[in-house]
């Protein structure tokens, strides 16, 4: 079975923030670099909820798991 496949556009929209391509840069520029040290789920501009379903779908390998990993390398 195929997993999905979900555009960092759709990500955040889950993560319930502004999703147009200026927002996405703007917030990659704003939250960059992330320490090496620090899992993206534990960075200290997330809400709660929105550290909750990073964790929780990179944990079970979620079919968002490989759309959190590029935000990830993005905020490197």
């Amino acid at each position: 079975m195929e997993s999905p496949n979900h555009p960092l556009k759709e990500l955040f929209n889950q993560l319930g923030l502004a999703s147009d391509s200026n927002s996405i840069n703007e917030f990659i520029k704003t939250h960059s670099p992330l320490g090496n040290g620090i899992l993206l789920s534990n960075a200290p501009f997330w809400k709660p909820s929105q550290a909750a379903f990073l964790r929780d779908e990179c944990s079970k390998n979620a079919d968002w798991a490989e759309t959190v990993d590029l935000l990830n390398s993005l905020l490197r």
